[in-house]
C-alpha cells in the first residue's frame, strides 16, 4: 500500500495544560543560492511532518546487529513491516498528548504511515505560526523552484517536546545539485573515451551471463532536487550501450509522480546504470518532488519506506547535505529509519559526495572538515569515487580527487569499522592531516567505491560524455549488490540487508584495493587544498576499495 493511512483526531482527550515552551533547531541557515520572496500569506496551506518518539530503538538497533551479523545465530531473519511497527510504535500516551496538542490549534487533517511513527499534517500558515511560536514562514526561490520555509526557529509547549523528534517542513532547504560534468580532453590513441556499461562490466569482472533472473528481486533509486529520468533517455541508452548483456529497457514501477520538463543528469545516471550494472533486475524509481512547498522530499521518502510493505531488496541515492547544516535530533531520528530498513533486509547505498573532505570556514586559522550526511550514517553503506589511472585504458583505480569521505561530528565510530580504521590511522600516522581537522573517533566513510569519472549518460535523447561524481559510482555497486542478491535468492538465502558487517568482516577480500592519490580538502595553510590519502587496506576516500565481482559474489554468497 502506497498512501499514508487517514484519521481523524478525537476530540475526547482530557485537557492538559501547556507550561514552557522547548526551541528547536536554534541555527536556522537559510543558503545564499536561495533568495527570500517575502512572507507567506497566512490562509495558504502548509503540510508539515511531526515525528513521533519512537519506543524499542535501543532493541531495534540490537537487532539490526543479530540480522546483519553473519556470525551471529539471528543472521538473515529479518522482520516484516508489522513486526517492525509493533517494535516502534510510539506509545498511547505520545499519541494522546500530540494528537490532542494538534486538536487543540483547529487541526485534525492528518495522515499517519503503518509504523504510527509520523503524522503529515495540512494547515494554514496563520495556524503553523501559532501552533509553533517562533516560526515564521516565507517563500524563497532558486532556479524557478518555490519554496516555502521557516525563516526562525520554532518552539513546542514543553510537555510536546517529550513526545517529538522535529517537525519537518520548516527549516531543511534543498541543497544545490552537483555539477556532474568535467571537461575534459579525448585522447586520439585512447582504447576508450569514456565509462560505459561495458567498460565497467569488463573492469570489474562481469561476464554477459551476470544478469538477473529471480524473480523476487529487485533494486531501486530515488529521486530528489526536481530530478526526472526520461524513459525515452533509458530506451536510447540501452539501445546504444546494452548490447552485449541481457537487460531490460523499462522501469518496472514509479513510485511518485514524475515531473514534466527536461530530464536531469543525476536522475539520468541513476537509472541507467543501475539497471545496465544490476541488468535484468526489476527496478523501481522514487520519485519525489514535493505535493507542497512546505514537504521536503527525502523526508518524504522515509515515510514511503515506513508505509510500503513490499520494497526493493536495494536503494541507491545520490543525496547529501552538510552535517551542520542540520539538526542533531532530526538526523538521529533519519538514523533510525534506516534502522528499520536494515532489519527488514533492505539495503540503502548512499552516495559519499563530491567535495572531498569538505571544508568549514570559522576564519583563517580555524578551518576544519566538513562531513556530509546521510553518507557519515553508521546504518547505511557509503560509497567513493575513483577515477582509472590512464582515463584512456581500463586500468587500475587511484582516488577521484572529489570523492567524499572523512569521519562524522555526531555518530560515534560503529564497533564494526573500529579495527579498520585504526589500522589506517597508524599507517597513515605521519601524513594525516591536523586533528584539530577532523573527529578522529567518529562514524568514518565510505565504505566502499567505484569508478565515478568520465561517464556517457543519456539525457533529452542526447549522449553526453564527461558525467562524473559518486551519483554514478553508487548505482554501480547497487548495480552488482543485487545481482548478488539474485543469486541469494536463487538459493532461498535471505537477501544482503545491511551489508557494512560482513563488507568490514571480508577485510578487503574480493575488492580491488585503492592505493594512490589523495581528496580535496582546505585551501589554507595548513592542508594546502589536501583532505585524506588512500593507503592499503581500509582508508576514508574509497573505503575498501572497488567490487571484483565474481569474488564479492562468491565471498557473499555463504549463508
Amino acid at each position: 500500500m502506497d498512501a499514508l493511512l487517514t484519521f481523524s483526531i478525537p476530540l475526547l482527550f482530557s485537557s492538559l495544560v501547556w507550561s514552557g515552551y522547548l526551541e528547536y533547531d536554534q541555527d536556522v541557515l537559510i543558503p545564499e543560492d536561495w533568495t527570500r520572496v517575502g512572507r507567506v500569506d497566512p490562509a495558504e496551506e502548509l503540510e508539515l511532518t511531526f515525528a513521533l518518539k519512537q519506543q524499542n530503538v535501543n532493541l531495534l538497533e540490537e537487532t539490526l546487529r543479530w540480522v546483519s551479523d553473519p556470525d551471529s545465530a539471528q543472521y538473515g531473519k529479518y522482520l516484516t513491516l508489522e513486526e517492525v511497527a509493533s517494535l516502534v510504535r510510539p506509545s498511547e500516551l505520545t499519541h494522546k498528548v500530540v494528537r490532542h496538542w494538534l486538536h487543540s490549534h483547529g487541526i485534525t487533517n492528518c495522515l499517519t504511515v503503518r509504523t504510527e511513527d509520523f503524522l503529515q499534517c495540512t494547515m494554514t500558515a496563520e495556524v503553523a505560526e501559532k501552533l509553533l511560536p517562533g516560526s515564521r514562514f516565507n517563500r524563497y526561490i532558486r532556479d524557478g523552484q518555490s519554496i516555502v520555509r521557516s525563516s526562525a526557529p520554532y518552539s513546542v509547549h514543553d510537555d510536546v517536546h517529550w513526545h517529538l523528534d522535529f517537525v519537518g517542513g520548516l527549516h531543511r532547504l534543498p541543497p544545490k545539485g552537483q555539477d556532474l560534468r568535467k571537461e575534459q580532453k579525448p585522447s586520439k590513441e585512447g582504447i576508450h573515451l569514456g565509462v560505459t556499461p561495458v567498460i565497467l562490466r569488463t573492469r570489474y569482472n562481469l561476464t554477459a551471463a551476470d544478469v538477473g533472473t529471480a524473480q523476487n528481486n529487485s533494486q531501486a533509486v530515488a529521486q530528489f532536487l526536481e530530478q526526472y529520468y526520461h524513459p525515452a533517455d533509458l530506451a536510447e541508452f540501452m539501445s546504444l550501450f546494452g548490447g552485449s548483456f541481457q537487460h531490460l529497457s523499462q522501469v518496472d514501477r514509479v513510485v511518485g509522480t514524475q515531473g514534466g520538463g527536461k530530464a536531469g543528469i543525476e536522475a539520468s545516471l541513476d537509472i541507467e546504470y543501475i539497471m545496465s550494472t544490476g541488468a535484468n533486475v526489476s527496478t523501481w524509481v522514487f520519485t519525489n518532488p514535493g505535493r507542497h512547498e512546505s514537504q521536503e522530499p527525502f523526508l518524504q521518502w522515509m515515510l514511503l519506506l515506513s508505509n510500503m510493505s513490499d520494497l526493493p531488496w536495494v536503494h541507491t541515492i545520490s543525496y547529501g547535505d552538510d552535517e551542520d547544516s542540520l539538526s542533531t535530533a532530526y538526523m538521529m531520528r533519519i538514523n533510525t529509519e534506516f534502522m528499520k530498513a536494515g532489519v527488514r533486509g533492505i539495503s540503502l547505498l548512499f552516495a559519499s559526495g563530491d567535495s572531498g573532505a569538505g571544508c568549514r570556514h570559522f576564519g583563517k586559522e580555524q578551518n576544519s572538515f566538513r562531513p556530509s550526511f546521510p553518507a557519515s550514517s553508521p546504518y547505511v553503506t557509503t560509497v567513493g569515487g575513483t577515477s582509472f589511472k590512464n582515463p584512456y585504458k581500463v586500468t587500475y583505480e587511484v582516488t577521484d580527487y572529489i570523492s567524499g569521505g572523512g569521519f562524522s561530528n555526531v555518530f560515534k565510530m560503529p564497533d564494526y569499522q573500529v579495527s579498520a580504521v585504526e589500522g589506517y590511522l597508524k599507517t597513515v600516522a605521519a601524513k594525516l592531516p591536523p586533528q584539530s581537522y577532523y573527529n578522529v573517533s567518529g562514524r568514518a566513510y565510505p565504505d566502499m567505491a567505484a569508478l565515478s569519472d568520465n561517464y556517457w549518460v543519456v539525457i533529452n535523447r542526447v549522449p553526453v560524455p564527461w558525467v562524473s561524481g559518486t551519483s554514478a559510482s553508487t548505482p554501480v555497486v547497487g548495480g552488482m549488490l543485487s545481482l548478488v542478491n539474485d543469486h541469494r535468492l536463487l538459493k532461498g538465502l535471505p537477501t544482503l540487508g545491511f551489508l557494512n558487517p560482513r563488507l568490514y568482516k571480508l577485510k578487503g577480500q574480493a575488492l580491488f584495493d585503492v592505493t594512490e592519490g589523495c581528496h580535496l580538502g582546505c585551501l589554507d595553510e595548513q592542508v594546502q587544498g589536501q583532505g585524506f590519502c588512500a593507503a592499503p587496506s581500509w582508508d576514508p576516500v574509497t573505503g575498501w576499495g572497488t567490487p571484483n565481482y565474481p569474488a564479492l559474489l562468491a565471498a557473499l554468497l555463504s549463508e
